[in-house]
């Protein structure tokens, strides 16, 4: 068996591992990546709708994403990216859209404690009436209909009871290509000295004085130890498995599973698009949420109303990954309920993906009791947004809990400098009490 010796070894890389193997490379360490896709970002992140909002039902979650979304828009800097990446053009480094985001109203959704989070955090918004969504996005119909119902009931297809409101973010948008997000982080680790072995398996976590030693993996045949004091594991929905690997999981208050998501791709209809794509809607009311392409398309995909059932996934590795009649019929006639020229083709288009969700839909980004094993797990479908931060938060944790600090009695405490907050990091903590002020759907 060959030997190979970092500070770190990252289990992963999408973009969220990408993001931990960027920063930790900032912080000084030299960091091995190991991923068993051939490329960065080609597991759950590819199938990434790539939203960049910023209602959450925490302090934590708000202010994290409103930091990123500055990231986001510096792109560039954030990578350290060379001159010939910033002139060369779409395609090269991941994009920014913005589209403003607007978010109906929903009786399980209470706006007030969103919009005080967003005045605690300096998120500009806009309140919406019925009138306004008409003038503003004239493809919407802003009718009310919760609650969610089956599509195949009759109460589907009942008349609406009045109408909704919501609010608007102005500054919301998605990014173009969620899989070159990934690449572009992979590709600035790699400046900083981190290396990646793809088309890898992990084979075992090792440990050694009561602490995690490194990793054994198989490559091409050939089994390899990395010997490292430092584990992060961002394995997405096969994070539990890893867990189960470094026999931890006993102390999480929290904990998560693989579940099956699907997006799907249809024509955008009439008056949603302008020069650029119209806004992100999150749709509680029925169910749905959709945003527009750069293409003219339409992104729809399901927020887990209580109405249909969950695909949870004993094997996050056996599902169908391709779209199915069951997701496009349900999350497709619901948006068209909203965007009433929407048009439903008969042949469905559009990606299955597997999430790794938390119980409460909030992630968790902590040490373990394993000294040296860290986790950035249970990202549940929507912290694709959030992928910077959680690379920097991940380093901070490592940073303070291997210079002696005992993370779960002494909280790592975040400066975001963008917005001169402060985010306590405990809120990601694996031994957190269940948010019960979560929405408990990919909102989070």
């Amino acid at each position: 068996m060959g030997v190979a010796t970092a500070d770190a070894v990252v289990i992963g890389a999408g973009v969220i591992g990408s993001a931990v193997a960027h920063a930790l490379a900032v912080s000084g360490r030299s960091v091995i990546v190991v991923e068993r896709n051939g490329a960065p970002g080609q597991g759950s992140t590819s199938a990434s709708s790539a939203i960049i909002r910023f209602n959450y039902s925490t302090f934590a979650g708000v202010a994290t994403a409103w930091e990123a979304h500055h990231d986001w828009l510096n792109w560039a800097d954030v990578l350290e990216a060379p001159d010939a990446d910033r002139t060369a053009g779409r395609g090269t480094l991941a994009t920014f859209v913005r589209t403003g985001s607007l978010c109906l109203d929903c009786p399980t959704h209470d706006p007030g404690k969103v919009l005080a989070l967003f005045d605690q955090v300096g998120v500009p918004y806009e309140i919406w009436d019925a009138a306004t969504i008409r003038a503003r996005v004239p493809a919407i119909d802003p009718a009310r209909y919760y609650p969610p119902k089956p599509v195949d009931s009759e109460a589907f297809w009942a008349d609406p009871e009045g109408e909704l409101g919501g609010y608007h973010t102005p500054d919301a948008g998605f990014v173009d290509d969620p899989g070159l997000a990934a690449q572009n982080l992979a590709a600035a680790a790699r400046r900083r000295g981190a290396s990646f072995r793809f088309h890898t398996t992990l084979t075992a976590i090792t440990t050694s004085g009561g602490r995690v030693s490194g990793v054994d993996v198989v490559c091409g045949g050939v089994a390899e130890h990395l010997s490292a004091p430092v584990v992060v594991n961002v394995a997405g929905p096969a994070s539990g498995r890893v867990n189960a690997l470094a026999g931890v999981g006993e102390d999480f208050a929290v904990s998560t599973r693989p579940m099956r998501a699907e997006v799907n791709t249809v024509p955008a209809p009439s008056g949603y698009n302008g020069p650029e794509p119209g806004p992100l809607v999150a749709d509680l009311d029925l169910g749905t949420y959709f945003r527009g392409t750069l293409g003219g398309e339409l992104l729809v995909g399901g927020a887990e109303p209580a109405c249909d059932p969950l695909h949870w996934l004993d094997d996050p590795d056996v599902y169908e990954p391709g779209p199915t009649a069951e997701l496009y019929t349900a999350q497709l006639y619901r948006a068209a309920r909203r965007l009433p020229d929407l048009t439903v083709p008969n042949r469905p288009v559009g990606i299955g993906a597997v999430y790794d969700v938390a119980d409460d839909w909030i992630p968790i980004y902590d040490r373990t009791a394993l000294p040296g094993f860290y986790v950035a797990i249970g990202t549940s479908g929507n912290q694709f947004k959030n992928a910077p931060l959680a690379g920097r938060y991940l380093a901070a944790i490592v940073d303070s809990c291997e210079s002696g600090r005992d993370h779960d009695t002494t909280p790592v405490r975040f400066a975001l400098p963008h917005s001169g907050h402060e985010v306590d990091l405990s809120a990601f903590s694996r031994r957190r009490s269940l948010h019960a002020g979560s929405s408990f759907t990919v909102m989070g």
